[in-house]
């Protein structure tokens, strides 16, 4: 966290923001009992014409953002399929202020105003949504753009929406028939493909996507109106991946100890008190990656009108998300043994080494699937003329299962047929069989530089062999969110006009496991042509499955290595293809985590005017309770002598349950005034609301990690840490906020907006270390465990917002069909993320804070600069559109907590779509992805030093739109 605020500073910054809206509140009461001003009449719009395609969708996004209250914005059309993007996450990218993260070449999480996912709210037809990372983000590649209509986010809160998020709340809305007014069967097909696949020997570059949907009304008499809706599609596809990347754990190594094995890790006391030091990942991998893809999604709608005064809404969405991937890794796997010659900079960082390290050839077949169902219903009743009560009841679950089946091959004294390799001059009975390798990164180059001893050739398949290691992983994520709310609506006359109370309930649960099946077969006796193994390595070789491997990064000298098919291996090595799961099923890191919301909110909402100039918006408060209940694992282990004096722990695979639990309330008050300064052209919005995010259900487990120490000679050795993996007690991130905004609208295609906004947090995350007890070879024993906690500290956080769009009505003709939008943000903020391993740990029994070795980050998805630029060309029948998204580097937290920190420099990307309506039935459509080919780089544990380059290539699609 950053540095602490004062409590008179943070006093008064509470008292302006909320002092400042309500001032404009009471203002605008005193001025309905002047003598009112008729304001001058609205200018005149222009000539009215029938719109569509990109100008549509961008002047029904203007049109979103100005009848709101809060501050929003959107993206909105009136048709269906219309969204300028593949996947809703890459729609909402263009929204201002919204970035997001990429994943397989595509949007992922949203990120708003330099904030993280996890501070933000996402819902789905207004109600909370699931997903399979852990976190409260949602996947928005999962859902296809073509399905969905409207995507609203809400940067300022209000009190209807129960709770809402620090950052904002996304909020994404499919069609109601009824309001659509019209019968449509439309059907969309697209070949995709992908020039990066074609260097994918044996593999097609070619995939598809195909998109139905029906919407009609029907009259029912004296039963009122239906209107139904449904679409349904398959997107099946491949997303080819290459990349280069260190391990997930660094280590500060001290420079001034030279060690025949692993480098010495430094104290936090010698690197304070300037003893130097370099970063040393555990290990370093390439990774050629062939993929298949399919995902299926059916979304429908039910909008029954039974009368004037009652209406039912029924809504639900299905997808259904598949890949295989085959994974062909290259593993220096002993980053840290045998360092020499170590040239580091002033930050830690390695620019040159020489090292000693086992080489391994390792194949994996990986395979997740990611279900999400979601839906509700919602009764809407006109009581009265004034009066109006809602109810909506609402589900969603995402499961996330994934199996790996692994198998390693490594380096050994000795090749397969029994020749001495050259870098082993020991008896076959020695563990010597590492390989002199020297490790250079350079300036400007974007993958490490490796350069094997000339006489080791990684093409080799004979050289790997020993040690075969074949593991099955399988770990699934359940998401599950019940939820009932209840509204009443009751409108009034005068300067107050509305008056919203409402409730909700809500449980979610969390629960996860992650098992593994692993044997490691090293038979004895010197190898050679006849053994098992030899057959075995023999009939699994395959050829390096592409061509062209990592050519775009600069740096890279490894192109390709010695492969084998991982499902022969596995069958070889184990008698079946699938091994299955452990008998064990049960770990003390596995998370079951319940958490129920009861939240309550009343609303007003005011008109008046302030002498000729009109005044609206809302003031209400929220309150939210919220009882978390996990139930988690403790396993007892037993000693084991081991040789050299050493012991060594065994879970005896008893089990002690233990079940933790938390609560907050929080109160939540909130005011929102728009100012007319100019009727429907010129306003002023401020707002002031105090906000919260919850942590993610994954980081409060209540669930324990062990790391054992095989060398140790006292069971307090034996345990090399022992990590949470979540706390329950974990309470909401609370930030005080302001916005102030100008928004001008010459037209209905033009707007100029600028925001200032800030944010005061507390609340944060800091590491602690407690002591908890375990039985240990029978007896209790004290052992110091490390996790998240809130921290005591305040920070800040500011920034500016501006959007710009226009169309080019003014240029001469046929320019006038140019238009376009531009949005930049600009955020700063002192928040303060430490690393787990390398950053400073608080320990609350005896007061002392170990300190840092590595700077902390920021928050978690915090980039200072997003940019994003449209420009638009539109002539009859014909549009076409480009787009440009840049954020700059930021801080990603992994799923489930804050580890070892990890950034993602800055990234860019540029996509161009374009259709030509060749007669209103049918249109021809063409898009491009990635075009700028940027890859993803990240650095680890400090900016600087790379862990990880990441390549998709770019992605191009054709294909043609009926509509009947």
């Amino acid at each position: 966290m950053g540095k602490p605020a004062t409590a008179e500073r943070s006093a008064r910054m509470r008292a302006w923001l909320m002092g400042s809206a309500a001032l404009s509140l009471l203002a605008a009461a005193q001025a309905t009992a002047q003598e009112q001003t008729p304001p001058e009449p609205a200018p005149a719009e222009e000539e009215e014409v029938v719109i569509s395609g990109i100008r549509e969708t961008l002047r029904t996004s203007i049109d979103v953002k100005k009848r709101e209250t809060a501050i929003v914005d959107a993206l909105s059309t009136d048709e269906i399929g219309d969204l300028p993007a593949l996947s809703v996450g890459e729609a909402i990218q263009t929204i201002t202020g919204a970035t997001t993260h990429r994943e397989k070449g595509g949007a992922s999480e949203i990120a708003l105003r330099g904030l993280g996912p996890f501070l933000s709210n996402a819902t789905f037809n207004g109600r909370d949504a699931t997903n399979g990372s852990g976190d409260r983000s949602v996947n928005f590649n999962q859902f296809p753009s073509e399905l969905i209509n409207n995507i609203k986010i809400y940067k300022t809160q209000q009190a209807d929406l129960v709770e809402g998020g620090v950052a904002g709340t996304i909020d994404i809305g499919t069609l109601r028939p009824l309001d659509f007014g019209k019968m449509r069967v439309q059907g969309e097909i697209k070949a995709n493909y992908s020039p990066y696949q074609d260097k994918v020997i044996g593999s097609s570059a070619w995939g598809w996507r195909g998109t139905l949907s029906y919407v009609d009304q029907y009259e029912l008499g004296g039963l009122g109106e239906l209107g139904i809706a449904i679409g349904v599609q398959r997107n099946s596809t491949n997303n080819p991946e290459e990349t280069v990347a260190g391990s997930s754990t660094w280590t500060a190594c001290n420079a001034t100890v030279i060690a025949a094995g692993n480098c010495t890790p430094i104290t936090a006391a010698q690197a304070n008190a300037g003893t130097p030091y370099f970063l040393a990942p555990n290990s370093m991998a390439w990774r050629q990656i062939s993929e298949t893809d399919q995902r299926d999604a059916v979304f429908g709608a039910i909008q029954w009108k039974f009368s004037d005064r009652v209406e039912l809404n029924i809504d639900g969405q299905y997808s259904d998300r598949t890949f295989v991937e085959n994974r062909r890794d290259l593993n220096i796997s002993e980053m840290r043994n045998g360092l020499t010659n170590v040239v580091y900079d002033e930050n830690g960082v390695i620019q040159k080494m020489n090292g000693l390290s086992a080489i391994e050839s390792t194949a994996s077949n990986l395979a997740r699937s990611e279900e999400y169902l979601g839906g509700g219903a919602n009764l809407r009743w006109q009581a009265s003329d004034r009066l109006t009560l809602a109810l909506d009841g609402s589900y969603s679950r995402t499961i996330r299962t994934e199996i790996e089946r692994q198998v390693r091959l490594r380096t050994d004294p000795f090749d397969m047929n029994g020749n001495r390799n050259f870098f082993s001059t020991a008896p076959f009975a020695s563990s010597n069989m590492r390989v002199p390798y020297t490790y250079e990164v350079k300036s400007g180059n974007y993958a490490p530089t490796i350069t094997f001893d000339p006489r080791f050739d990684p093409n080799n398949h004979a050289l790997f062999w020993d040690d075969a290691r074949p593991r099955r992983d399988e770990s699934e994520r359940r998401n599950e969110i019940w939820g009932v709310r209840l509204d009443a609506d009751y409108k009034l006359d005068g300067f107050i006009s509305n008056i919203a109370i409402g409730g909700r309930w809500a449980e979610q649960t969390f629960r996860d496991f992650d098992v593994r099946n692993e044997i490691t077969v090293n038979p004895p006796g010197p190898p050679g042509a006849g053994r098992e193994d030899a057959r075995i390595n023999l009939l699994c070789r395959t050829q390096f499955p592409q061509t062209g491997f990592l050519e775009q990064a600069r740096g890279n000298t490894i192109t390709s290595w010695a492969t084998f098919d991982p499902l022969c291996l596995m069958r070889e090595y184990t008698g079946s293809e699938d091994p299955g799961r452990p008998a064990e099923m049960r770990s003390s890191a596995n998370r079951d985590v319940t958490e129920q919301t009861l939240a309550g909110y009343v609303m007003a909402e005011y008109a008046g005017d302030l002498g000729a100039m009109p005044v609206r918006g809302n003031f209400g408060v929220r309150v939210v309770n919220t009882k978390v209940t996990s139930i988690g694992l403790r396993s007892a282990f037993d000693v084991v002598p081991a040789p050299g004096g050493a012991v060594r722990l065994q879970p005896t695979g008893d089990f002690e349950t233990v079940t933790l639990k938390g609560e907050t309330t929080r109160v939540l008050p909130s005011i929102n005034a728009i100012f007319e300064l100019q009727p429907n052209r010129l306003l002023l919005r401020a707002a002031a609301y105090r906000a919260m995010s919850r942590p993610a259900p994954s980081a409060l487990g209540a669930g324990r990690s062990f790391t054992l120490d095989t060398s140790g000679t006292t069971i307090e050795d034996a345990i090399a840490e022992i990590r949470a993996n979540g706390s329950p007690a974990l309470k909401p991130l609370m930030s005080w906020n302001g916005d102030l905004a100008l928004e001008y609208y010459p037209n209905r295609d033009s707007l100029f907006s600028a925001t200032l906004y800030f944010k005061e947090f507390s609340g944060g995350f800091m590491l602690v270390q407690n002591d908890e007890q375990f039985t240990i070879g029978g007896q209790q024993v004290t052992v110091p465990v490390i996790q998240t906690a809130n921290s005591p500290d305040k920070s800040q956080l500011w920034g500016v917002e501006i959007t710009l769009a226009n169309r080019f009505s003014w240029l001469p003709k046929p320019l006038d069909g140019f238009g376009g939008k531009l949005s930049y943000n600009y955020a700063d903020t002192n928040f303060e993320n430490e690393d787990l391993l390398l950053g400073e740990i608080f320990n609350p029994a005896t007061g002392v804070t170990t300190p840092r070795i590595v700077p902390p980050a920021g928050l978690s998805g915090f980039s200072k600069h997003v940019v994003s630029a449209q420009l638009y060309y539109q002539l009859g029948g014909f549009s076409i559109q480009g787009i440009y998204n840049y954020r700059s580097n930021y801080y990603q937290d992994f799923v489930g907590g804050n580890t070892q920190l990890r950034y993602v420099r800055d990234n860019e990307t540029f996509d161009l779509r374009a259709s030509y309506d060749v007669n209103r039935n049918l249109s021809l459509r063409f898009e491009a992805t990635n075009i700028l080919d940027a890859p993803k780089i990240t650095d680890m544990p400090v900016q600087g030093s790379i862990r990880q380059y990441h390549y998709y290539g770019p992605r191009y699609f054709i294909g043609a739109r009926v509509r009947l």
